[in-house]
């Protein structure tokens, strides 16, 4: 009777793990990308901000071509809708 009572008494493999298994829920950020945001944020900061970053991109063509084909590329929307979400209208004037 002992050895069944110590059975009964162990927990369920498999039953009902409560949250366990779901993850992140939808909208949290990632506490990774969000650490990685605050030390490039930082780092930019340390390293003289917005003047430090148009004196670098003026120095020469590259650093200029740089800027606008891999930093400001990161900043722009990855989508782009019209008036109030719906698809976007495009007119094209011809002379």
């Amino acid at each position: 009777m002992e050895a069944r009572q110590k059975l009964e008494a162990q927990p369920k493999i498999g039953g009902n793990r409560g949250n366990a298994g779901k993850g992140r829920p939808k909208g949290a950020p990632n506490k990774t990308t969000t650490l990685a945001k605050q030390a490039i944020a930082e780092a930019f900061d340390k390293l003289g901000g917005t003047d430090a970053l148009v004196t670098w991109a003026m120095l020469n063509d590259d650093n200029r071509k740089v800027f606008y084909s891999q930093i400001w590329t990161k900043i722009l929307p990855l989508q782009v809708t019209g008036e109030d979400g719906g698809p976007l209208q495009v007119v094209i004037n011809k002379p």
